[in-house]
């Protein structure tokens, strides 16, 4: 427990503190590919050129990720909004447990090795194979699979997710076929390790906020039971199914590499399984479905008896995995929390896709309320389909909502998540995500007349880039571009800064105007507590205003 933030005395308002994150919303690096710029944004094009307003940083260090050359994401950017400082997080964890060979040393590591020891059996391990350092990363994978040959493991199995997300929409190739190189010269003296199937990442196994339990079914059906299209090698199977389908590679069928009609991988009972991506929230459906005896959301046909692990714990509160390799950052003291301990009642909202950032990644990594009496929490179903086909989604409905509950005047504080920058912006098509940008961009408008007629605070900024850089561009600042000349996608996030806009239509000289420059988005949940009359506990990264 906390204790209630001191009051400052310095500024109130008969209103609430409305913060507004727009996912996956930056300030574009290049003209060329900038949909965030290109879309027609009254309302936001007018806050920002009346009111206070600065850029912050969204991603590396500032983030709590290895280096600046790591792009943010959802997960880092609502823990450090929600939690106002900055904790090493998901990659740069493992990547210190698997460089020290803590990881290695660990009881959950030797456990499974030894199960497979003990049974001659095999060690599968499942996962996003790419270097995009936000769900995974191959070198960790690569490190595991090295320590197993050396640690008498006999046979290894890789269930391998292409990205094109992350990384780039058709790389598979840049890193299945010099994995596939490793994996052979690895296989000697009695050691066996091989790619055992693959699909798309939103196609199979990673579902979130159980949006499409299918996805599950199928990297189910794939990984485990080893049931799907046959081809001889990854390689075969990545460059067929593309020429068939024409999709990019997050959107690839699965498939099976098999030997004389047969899969080489499936996982049967006394096998071990490793899920090596690090980041929870597309991680735990697939851990259920090895580990709820009772799971109702599909027909498994077999649960195999196997030790399973986790990278990390996906879910801290629900102990999900019951087995992981490295532990997460230990967050506590969250804005939230010591709000709940002031006494503030709070609102929380976003549709499916992004309803866990405004609530578990917000708190800390954690499930559930810190009061029930003082908090709601409000999910929006998501629709179903390829975003690029419902660019708006759900965000007039969030909208709706919002202004409903501002009127109520039932909440000192009310956040919420609009996802369309970033769903719409993995997609790589541009006209949808300009489509989505201006569709996102009348909710803003509807939002601050609401918050503007309650006499209350309306705080815009973003997690991290992606919207805003749309187009892949080379070293040079030229965008890349296929045979026919038009460009090529980008569909992973950007390292662009990200906004910071404080409406405030009750304003009385309380603060200086003059924003605080060179911050991360650690900064917002001080700046939310100084907006509400509260002194920032002396740990949390400084505030954008401050006051006068």
């Amino acid at each position: 427990m906390v204790e209630a933030l001191k009051k400052s005395g310095k500024i109130s308002r008969k209103g609430p503190v409305v913060l507004l994150i727009m996912d996956g919303v930056g300030y574009g690096k290049y003209k060329e590919g900038d949909a965030v710029a290109a879309a027609v944004t009254q309302n936001l094009d007018a806050l920002l050129s009346s009111c206070p307003n600065t850029k912050l940083k969204a991603h590396g260090t500032a983030v709590g990720l290895p280096s600046d050359a790591d792009m943010g994401n959802s997960e880092v950017g609502h823990n450090a909004m929600g939690c106002g400082r900055v904790f090493a997080q998901g990659a740069k964890l493992v990547q210190n447990a698997v460089e020290s060979g803590d990881m290695f040393k660990g009881a959950t590591w030797q456990k499974l090795v030894a199960n497979v020891k003990q049974n001659h059996s095999t060690l599968h391990f499942i996962g996003l194979l790419s270097d995009g350092n936000v769900h995974s990363n191959i070198h960790h994978l690569e490190a595991m699979v090295k320590e197993a040959k050396k640690e008498g493991v006999e046979k290894v199995r890789i269930h391998a997710l292409l990205d094109g997300r992350d990384v780039g929409e058709l790389s598979a190739l840049d890193y299945f076929d010099p994995f596939d190189k490793l994996l052979k010269e690895l296989s000697t003296d009695g050691f066996d390790a091989r790619i055992a199937d693959g699909g798309g990442r939103m196609v199979i196994t990673m579902d979130r906020y159980n949006a499409n339990w299918d996805m599950v079914k199928k990297g189910w059906y794939t990984e485990v039971l080893g049931e799907g299209r046959q081809f001889a090698s990854a390689h075969e199977a990545i460059t067929t199914l593309r020429e068939e389908t024409h999709a990019i590679d997050q959107d690839l069928p699965p498939f099976v590499i098999a030997e004389d009609g047969k899969p080489v991988g499936p996982i049967v009972d006394g096998d071990s399984v490793i899920l090596f991506n690090f980041r929870g929230d597309r991680a735990l459906e697939i851990s259920r479905a090895f580990e709820d005896p009772n799971l109702k959301e599909f027909d498994r046909k077999r649960l195999p008896k196997v030790e399973y692990a986790g990278m990390m714990e996906y879910d801290g509160d629900l102990h999900i995995p019951h087995q992981y390799l490295v532990a997460p950052p230990s967050i506590n003291r969250t804005l939230a929390e010591y709000l709940c301990a002031s006494g503030v009642k709070q609102f929380s909202i976003s549709e499916t896709q992004k309803f866990g950032h405004i609530t578990y990644f917000f708190n800390g990594n954690r499930s559930g309320k810190f009061d029930d009496k003082l908090e709601e929490y409000v999910e929006i179903p998501s629709d179903i389909v390829p975003f690029e086909q419902r660019p708006w989604m759900k965000c007039a409905e969030i909208a709706d909502r919002v202004i409903k509950e501002i009127e109520s005047g039932k909440w000192s504080f009310i956040k919420m998540n609009f996802p369309n920058g970033d769903m719409v912006g993995h997609t790589g098509v541009y006209e949808a995500v300009v489509c989505s940008m201006e569709a996102l961009d009348l909710q803003i408008g509807r939002i601050r007349a609401a918050v503007e007629k309650a006499g209350g605070v309306l705080l815009i900024t973003a997690d991290h880039g992606n919207a805003d850089d749309m187009y892949e561009h080379d070293k040079t600042g030229e965008v890349k571009r296929y045979a026919d000349g038009s460009p090529r996608p980008k569909t992973s996030h950007s390292l662009n800064p990200v906004p910071c806009i404080l409406y405030d239509p009750c304003y009385n000289g309380e603060y200086s105007k003059e924003m605080n420059s060179g911050l991360g988005i650690s900064s917002i949940a001080a700046t939310c507590m100084t907006l509400l009359g509260f002194v920032p506990p002396a740990d949390y990264d400084k505030s954008v205003i401050n006051l006068n």
